[in-house]
């Protein structure tokens, strides 16, 4: 008599982003049972603080993670960059990539990806499976791979972002664009066979910009409406987890993770005011609009978050600064930089040269210094403001080292990533630019 043999069962991963969800923060929401669904999956594994790219932007930490190199290698240095030999603003998008994503690396291999609402993937390029760009996409018909699924995702309604314009409409809108996101995830789970899925919630990212002192202060008055949004979110994270359990029988390939830490404002602070106050920076214009109307006597500038460039001759076109005179000015503006104060407050947690953070053939595109912050002072590249610092009315400003990872393995220490992320990563974290290497080991 002749037994068939049981088929093994389809390797599948799901990975469920968090924009900007902190580790401590949801270790905390875990705990009191405002996110009951996450606190069970958190108690299954192993939840890890992760240090993620510098500067600590959604742009650039998830290009390292869909890549799995740092920005040396991918070229993304920032939300915004400048254009080539010129001091004029550009954004990069998905095209200026230059490194392929580990979904392209498993499509060569016969596996189909499903990515949902991926930030700095617009406009969304063909992948094997379907790909739905997330910020900054624009117009969702650029945003679709392939274009089959556009139809379906407007009858839905699909929302690509909330509109941070309009706080006082927020929470309604947050739930709605959730409402949506969730929609495609059901619609895409259904329509492509897949062997990877990956969904990013950033409405998280949103409210914590626009809200961050809900969370701190238990009497305010958004407090119960912050925390209902986190019970949402939770409640979709555990239908996806039921979901995900009923389709492959356990969950040692699911994945949690953050792209970036969070934490209130204390002060803006504006880089270039400390820059032309300290006589290293000057404008053409008595009223600047950009860091395009400085003099030829600038040695140097600021760009957001947090980068500073040497006016080097040959790298800019009016570079006043041989380059051999780079190393000197860099320490005279690491050591000043590192002096800067707010109220008895150091403001500058570390100043680190590019070279200790970047690695790979693009290095040499990123800033010369990148600056860490003390926790509360969102460092600024604006040329506008006539003081150090100032407030607007954002609450909550990004973390370089307490985004999370969880899995339901622990991470082995050797992860065998070339090259890795960043080269300054604190004892006991894991790097973003690890992920990749992590997340894709079943299916490869």
């Amino acid at each position: 008599m002749l037994f068939k043999r049981r088929q093994k069962p389809k390797t599948r991963v799901l990975v469920i982003g968090l924009d900007g969800v902190p580790h401590s923060m949801l270790a905390r929401l875990a705990a009191d049972r405002v996110m009951p669904a996450t606190a069970s999956i958190l108690r299954s594994g192993h939840l890890m603080p992760m240090t993620v790219s510098l500067p600590e932007i959604s742009a650039v930490s998830w290009s390292t993670f869909m890549t799995g190199v740092n920005p040396g290698t991918h070229g993304i240095f920032g939300f915004t960059d400048l254009k080539r030999d010129s001091y004029d603003i550009r954004f990069p998008s998905f095209r200026d990539l230059e490194a392929p994503t580990f979904w392209d690396r498993l499509g060569e291999t016969g596996k189909r990806c499903v990515v949902i609402n991926q930030p700095a993937t617009y406009p969304a390029r063909e992948i094997n499976g379907a790909l739905v760009s997330g910020f900054v996409a624009i117009d969702l018909r650029k945003a679709v791979y392939p274009a089959k699924h556009i139809a379906a995702l407007e009858a839905m309604g699909y929302r690509i972002d909330v509109d941070v314009t309009k706080p006082e409409a927020l929470f309604d809108d947050l739930g709605a664009t959730l409402a949506a996101r969730e929609r495609a995830v059901e619609y895409l789970w259904d329509a492509e066979e897949w062997d990877y899925l990956q969904v990013v919630i950033t409405g998280t990212d949103r409210l914590h910009h626009l809200f961050w002192d809900a969370w701190q202060q238990h009497d305010h008055p958004r407090r119960a409406a912050f925390l209902d949004y986190y019970r949402a979110v939770d409640g979709l994270v555990g239908r996806l987890r039921d979901r995900f359990l009923k389709l492959t029988g356990g969950l040692e390939d699911l994945y949690l993770l953050s792209d970036h830490g969070f934490t209130g404002i204390t002060q803006e602070v504006y880089l270039n005011t400390w820059l032309r106050q300290q006589r290293y920076l000057d404008y053409d214009k008595q009223a600047p609009e950009s860091v395009a109307d400085i003099s030829a006597e600038t040695v140097a500038f600021a760009l957001d978050p947090g980068r500073i460039y040497i006016n080097t001759r040959g790298r800019f076109p009016r570079g006043t600064v041989d380059p051999a005179q780079a190393p000197e000015l860099k320490a005279e503006l690491r050591a000043g930089l590192k002096q800067m104060t707010y109220q008895g407050q150091p403001v500058i947690r570390q100043v680190f040269d590019g070279a200790e953070v970047y690695d790979g053939p693009l290095a040499e595109k990123g800033p010369d210094l990148v600056l860490l912050s003390h926790p509360g002072f969102d460092l600024k590249g604006s040329v506008r403001h006539p003081d150090l610092f100032g407030r607007t009315h954002f609450q909550g400003m990004h973390t370089w080292d307490d985004a999370f990872f969880w899995s339901a393995a622990p991470v082995s220490k050797d992860l065998g990533c070339a090259p890795r992320g960043s080269r300054v990563t604190p004892e006991g974290h894991i790097d973003i630019a690890d992920l990749a290497a992590i997340i894709t080991a079943p299916l490869v």
